[in-house]
């Protein structure tokens, strides 16, 4: 599986900015979702389709966080950078 991750220490005055250059699943998960991703099972986290850019996520409390972008198993590839901004 292919796909961009970062992760990071923060809360509800972190914000996540998530540019693109085309259309790709960008996800903001905890560890026991991210954990589950890695291994293929159903997670649960905020984000979905991004058909926009740029992508602004912020988490719902403090806490680790790992942000994913991938293109949900379909080819072709996506340029990601993911700022984190206090």
């Amino acid at each position: 599986m292919n796909y961009v991750h970062r992760d990071f220490t923060g809360g509800r005055d972190t914000i996540v900015r998530v540019s693109l250059d085309s259309q790709a699943n960008v996800m903001l998960l905890d560890d026991s979702n991210y954990s589950s991703y890695r291994s293929g099972r159903a997670c649960r986290g905020q984000g979905g389709l991004a058909k926009v850019s740029p992508v602004m996520l912020r988490p719902p409390h403090y806490g680790r966080w790992h942000v994913v972008v991938d293109l949900g198993g379909y080819a072709g590839t996506v340029q990601a950078e993911i700022a984190i901004l206090n």
